[in-house]
């Protein structure tokens, strides 16, 4: 409930985002980590895979098309180079 107050959403969208009906933006997902005081990636952190060696194989490929392509885009900017860092969203599985 204070979550949703925080972030300044209902406590339906939260209930759906934590069942998987939906998916937060970016900003949402930042927003979240921040008044959680964690790192944003932590929410797809593998659970039960403890000694993962490279935590981005283990999330990257979970998340939604547009967030891949989100990511990609800025990466780009911050690292710019002839070969993208991580493979393009509509490649990955």
């Amino acid at each position: 409930m204070k979550l949703a107050e925080y972030c300044n959403t209902t406590t339906s969208y939260i209930g759906h985002i934590e069942t998987g009906l939906k998916f937060p933006s970016m900003d949402m997902i930042e927003k979240m980590a921040e008044i959680l005081r964690i790192e944003p990636y932590l929410f797809f952190k593998n659970r039960i895979k403890q000694d993962a060696s490279n935590d981005t194989e283990t999330i990257y490929p979970k998340l939604p098309i547009s967030m891949k392509n989100e990511i990609n885009n800025e990466m780009d900017l911050t690292y710019p180079s002839k070969e993208p860092l991580l493979p393009p969203g509509n490649k990955m599985k």
